[in-house]
């Protein structure tokens, strides 16, 4: 084989193995296969207060999109699953998601009024000694009320009633979460969008430079403090490199 004609196909099949490894960089972390029989693993519903009624999660197909549908009657319970995701690699994350309308009397600021009809949440583990002593006793006491789920820190991306989309605030809870609104009021409702948020620097953002790994997401519609009635759905969550497009699956 003459020497150019080798050169050639050394680059060509270098340029197909540079295709497939980014291609092979997108993380899926939440497909939701139609027709499957339950919700696939490793989703699990998490109860935060069993005293209220949980949203309830089903696998839907909608409008061509297999996803996961959340029905919420004054209720509240989390569909999530742990992750181990390389945030150096794989930064962002995007996913689809929908809601049939906001709410009506939701009000981020106050605990009364903090609800929403779609939420999306990413839990992390902050290494011990990162964390003061003021903030462990919190985490601590929190703990022994509602189990080892409560996270040491969490980022919330919500579609919300009133407040304007890049509103970035502690949660009225706590302020180990910060709450990122990246959809508001009704004039996205009733279709899919497509969501893209850089994790990393969001949570650089909301928490400085602290070691830290990304330990779970989740997903929620949340309606058990105004006690409203919403329905939202979530689908294709993945983590791609800065550089990759959020593509659908094939």
């Amino acid at each position: 084989m003459p020497a150019s004609r080798c050169v050639r196909r050394a680059i060509a099949l270098s340029l197909i193995f540079t295709a497939s490894m980014g291609h092979a960089a997108t993380v899926w972390v939440g497909r939701f296969p139609a027709g499957a029989e339950g919700l696939p693993e490793p989703w699990r519903l998490q109860q935060i207060d069993e005293r209220i009624a949980p949203t309830q999660y089903a696998l839907k197909t909608w409008d061509g999109v297999a996803a996961v549908e959340a029905v919420a009657e004054r209720s509240m319970a989390l569909l999530g699953r742990p992750l181990d995701v390389d945030l150096a690699a794989t930064p962002h994350l995007c996913w689809l998601w929908r809601v049939d309308a906001p709410l009506a009397t939701a009000d981020m600021t106050t605990k009364a009024g903090d609800d929403y009809a779609a939420r999306v949440y990413v839990s992390f583990k902050v290494e011990p000694g990162a964390l003061g002593f003021g903030t462990r006793a919190k985490l601590a006491l929190a703990r022994s009320i509602y189990g080892d789920q409560v996270p040491d820190a969490a980022l919330n991306y919500v579609w919300d009633n009133r407040q304007p989309v890049g509103t970035f605030m502690p949660n009225a809870y706590t302020d180990r979460t910060r709450m990122i609104v990246l959809r508001s009021g009704a004039g996205d409702a009733g279709s899919w969008v497509t969501e893209r948020r850089d994790v990393a620097e969001d949570f650089k953002r909301a928490f400085g430079e602290v070691p830290a790994q990304l330990s779970g997401i989740a997903l929620a519609s949340d309606t058990d403090n105004t006690g409203e009635s919403a329905r939202a759905g979530f689908a294709e969550f993945r983590f791609v490199s800065r550089d990759e497009a959020c593509v659908g699956p094939d």
